[in-house]
């Protein structure tokens, strides 16, 4: 295979643990040798144990559910703690995943396994306790309908040690975009795994691992992790006196108003005239937050409130006051709070509220958000049967009342607190992200807004096509072995090549890992055109292409031109070796030494440059 790497089964533990949910059983199996070095781990694993059953419906019980480490997951490699959850979204209907942070990753590792793939349906809610080599399923029915952190305290006193992870009520409710809460404090927030979590009637995890991850050159590893701690420490957006590791990623917040890239009123606007007394500066004056982080970061991103609430991130601090035309911030707090009680992705659920805003006319005042909040994760309260409707999601919301034009979706998926009008290479990766829009999986921001490595001219297409397609290739790699994406504003591929081959004792260059990225990302791009995604899927809202931001004389934000982002997609099709209807080849496939899909509507000859 193109970008395969050899050798010791170091950095891996070679073992998959299999649990099937509708009869008890567990079983061990091996990770192949080949597997290994095609896939990597984490998000590509998951997207190998799922290929096979990419069609199935959400709710089916053989849909494989996967949460994965990496290669570097358990190591000193920085930023690599994370796992990630892949099957099919419900919400969008395309593969759906999510990273979380916290220990999750680095216990199911240290206990002894690269992945846990849960398929079946447990007959009551029930929990899948791991400790090392001893697997078992628990009761878990008195945890039913809880709020997060009363699942988390219950849990805890029988549990002290290892990871948590469990849904809230919106899970159990129906949400469609239903989140997995890691360690309490960090969500697997998007495409609606939680609801899979529901639909099997898996309540949590729990896993402790006492064993350690085997390196091959220690010193080595040594030497890779000083070089990726200087470009960390040396990056204003991370290590600045205005960057992450002192605001969080809400240091993004002023960036966008100022850049007049923030959504505002269902991304009618790009600018929001309270925004300055709404930024992470008042957070930090007003809550005096503490610092959080994921084992081995450097950067600790989370904050918490004196009173234990999570701070909002960047999308929830937009969303919650810009989109919805809210200006008081004890309310954006409120309900961040309640996303994370309810197990709710606080990007979609401001999304739903700001459609629901346009397409009503109706005010929403602190009461009525939460009220709505409260319907979409639980069901219940005055608001129940509107909330359970926005708990669909804005673009079922929208088509069912006559306005699919107003949900600000992607593929289903709801959009972040960044307006594709102000940065074109991020339009083009919202449409072509291959589970929906996303700003992760390509991250454009970085060179078009923050100016690094290089600036380029947000106001043009020109080289972004190219520019796209290999950061993709860049972040399903670091989605693989499992590497914070913050790291990547500051890292590349060059420096995790170094800590893998530490790690491994496998030679590996950049090249190598973005190999592997490109094998995954078109594993993607089979498995989505199975279930009918083409071109006319990798599309913005018309509201992008017709109606102008809230510019100034300064810096005009005109309505994005329709026919230079088709030009691009097209580019992008080519460069990645699509069809011209953005559809996989099998040639391509087999360059990629993926399978052909049996019964797949994709082409059997291309066009495309290759990867």
């Amino acid at each position: 295979m193109p970008g395969q790497l050899h050798g010791q089964c170091h950095g891996w533990t070679g073992r998959i643990l299999l649990v099937d949910l509708s009869t008890g059983r567990h079983e061990t199996r091996d990770l192949p040798e080949d597997v290994r070095a095609a896939f990597l781990g984490g998000r590509g694993l998951g997207g190998y144990f799922l290929r096979d059953f990419a069609t199935l419906p959400c709710d089916h019980p053989d849909l494989p559910l996967t949460i994965a480490s990496g290669p570097l997951t358990g190591t000193d490699a920085p930023a690599s703690s994370f796992c990630h959850i892949t099957t099919r979204s419900p919400l969008t209907g395309t593969v759906g995943d999510a990273s979380a942070g916290g220990r999750l990753g680095a216990e199911l590792k240290r206990a002894g396994f690269d992945a846990l793939v849960v398929t079946g349906r447990a007959a009551r809610p029930c929990g899948i306790e791991i400790s090392d080599d001893e697997v078992r399923l628990t009761d878990a029915a008195m945890l039913s309908g809880l709020p997060t952190h009363d699942v988390f305290t219950r849990l805890r006193q029988r549990l002290p040690h290892g990871s948590l992870a469990a849904t809230g009520p919106a899970a159990e409710s129906g949400s469609l975009f239903a989140t997995l809460l890691v360690d309490l404090y960090h969500q697997a927030g998007r495409c609606g795994v939680g609801r899979v979590f529901g639909l099997k009637n898996l309540k949590y995890l729990a896993v402790r691992g006492r064993g350690a991850v085997r390196v091959a050159d220690p010193a080595g590893l040594a030497r890779a992790r000083e070089d990726i701690l200087r470009l960390v420490n040396a990056s204003p957006a991370l290590m600045g006196q205005q960057g992450f590791t002192n605001f969080g990623t809400g240091s993004l917040f002023d960036l966008m108003d100022a850049r007049r890239m923030m959504p505002t009123d269902n991304f009618a606007r790009t600018h929001f005239p309270p925004a300055g007394e709404l930024n992470a500066h008042a957070y930090h004056t007003r809550y005096h937050p503490l610092k959080r982080g994921c084992e081995g970061c450097p950067v600790d991103c989370k904050r918490l409130s004196a009173d234990g609430r999570p701070l909002p991130e960047c999308d929830a601090m937009s969303h919650f006051t810009a989109l919805i035309g809210n200006d008081m911030i004890e309310l954006a707090m409120r309900a961040n709070d309640f996303c994370a009680c309810l197990g709710l992705d606080p990007v979609s659920a401001g999304v739903a509220l700001a459609c629901h805003r346009e397409l009503t006319g109706e005010a929403l005042d602190p009461e009525r958000v939460l009220e709505l909040l409260l319907g979409m994760g639980k069901g219940e309260g005055p608001a129940a049967r509107l909330g359970r409707e926005l708990g669909q999601g804005a673009a079922r919301y929208a088509g069912a009342h006559g306005r699919p034009e107003l949900a600000m979706c992607v593929k289903g998926l709801e959009l972040p607190a960044c307006d594709p009008r102000g940065a074109y290479g991020l339009a083009l990766a919202y449409a072509v992200a291959t589970h929906g829009g996303s700003n992760l999986r390509a991250n454009p921001l970085s060179h078009e807004v923050l100016r690094k490595p290089v600036a380029t001219d947000r106001f043009s297409f020109s080289g972004k096509a190219r520019s796209v397609k290999l950061a993709e290739d860049a972040a399903a790699a670091a989605d693989s072995l499992t590497v914070c994406a913050h790291l990547l504003l500051a890292t590349g591929m060059e420096e995790y090549a170094r800590a893998f081959a530490a790690v491994t004792g496998q030679t590996a260059t950049a090249g190598d890992l973005l190999a592997c990225g490109a094998r995954i990302e078109y594993q993607e791009r089979l498995m989505n055109a199975q279930n009918g995604f083409s071109a006319v899927a990798d599309d913005l809202p018309a509201r992008f292409f017709a109606e102008p931001g809230s510019g100034s004389p300064d810096i005009p934000v005109p309505p994005v031109p329709r026919q230079e982002f088709l030009a691009a997609r097209a580019a992008y099709y080519r460069i990645r070796g699509l069809t011209p209807d953005g559809l996989p080849t099998r040639e391509m496939a087999a360059r990629l030494g993926l399978p052909w899909p049996d019964g797949s509507p994709a082409q059997a000859a291309g066009e495309g440059e290759g990867a």
